[in-house]
């Protein structure tokens, strides 16, 4: 499977996963700090970022998007790396530690410990969002991310602190959200998504204690399933890489330490 990639570092292989509708630069805030210890490689999931779609007939799933990373890390030669991911990408995380293919597994905010209401809320939002955002030519989604209040409107359901997200990034980031093909069938699967079987290698949990899209309370369902306790990501909101770098490099380096 082709995926677009960024690659930096060395030592230790650690593939880096994002969300639905975001693409691998909702990374690049830690990158760096991740890359003077490990050999990182931040993907875009297949039909999101600039990689290409899944093969057609095959349905965008959580597990299918988790084939297509296998299949990449197989390409590239990389046996048994670290993997981190938020959100759906965090669910991925923990399919791979499920599978016994990754060597630990960090998991930031992941979907599918929601209730049922939970669940309705997540699609609803993010259906809302996205539709926002493909709506929203290029000069207004400048102007809103000039503008503190329409910063704060746009991003503030996925982050904790929207004046922290560069001008450059918030504007790439809707305009991914908008081009994602493979957005609307990914989200739809949301509905039967279970949480995984249980993880055969090391797995770390934390969740934004300002999650407003995965509420924190779901960390507590996550924390039954895995059986350990999930780690706090404090003054962080549900994509927590730009609202406190430092915290979340070092949460995803002590989950791949071992």
């Amino acid at each position: 499977m082709e995926l677009a990639f960024e690659r930096r570092g060395t030592g230790a292989p650690l593939i880096l996963i994002h969300g639905i509708g975001h693409h691998w630069q909702a990374w690049l805030p830690v990158m760096d700090r991740l890359a003077a210890h490990r050999d990182v490689i931040a993907v875009d999931l297949p039909g999101f970022g600039v990689s290409p779609g899944l093969p057609e007939g095959t349905p965008y799933t959580a597990e299918t998007l988790a084939d297509a990373v296998e299949s990449f890390c197989t390409v590239m030669g990389l046996r048994e790396p670290h993997v981190a991911g938020n959100s759906l990408g965090g669910y991925i995380a923990l399919e791979l530690a499920s599978r016994g293919v990754v060597r630990t597994a960090t998991a930031l905010s992941p979907a599918g410990f929601w209730s049922r209401g939970e669940l309705l809320w997540c699609q609803r939002v993010l259906r809302a969002t996205r539709a926002a955002a493909r709506s929203m030519p290029a000069d207004q989604a400048i102007r809103t991310a000039e503008n503190p209040i329409g910063r704060a409107v746009s991003a503030g359901i996925m982050v904790a602190h929207p004046s922290r997200m560069s001008l450059t990034a918030l504007v790439a980031a809707t305009q991914a959200l908008g081009a994602s093909a493979g957005f609307d069938e990914t989200l739809a699967s949301f509905t039967d998504l279970m949480p995984p079987a249980p993880p055969k290698t090391p797995i770390t949990i934390a969740w934004g204690e300002h999650d407003r899209l995965l509420l924190r309370r779901q960390a507590v369902r996550a924390a039954k399933w895995s059986g350990q306790r999930v780690k706090l990501l404090r003054g962080c909101g549900h994509v927590p890489m730009s609202d406190d770098p430092e915290l979340v490099a070092r949460v995803v380096l002590e989950g791949s330490a071992s």
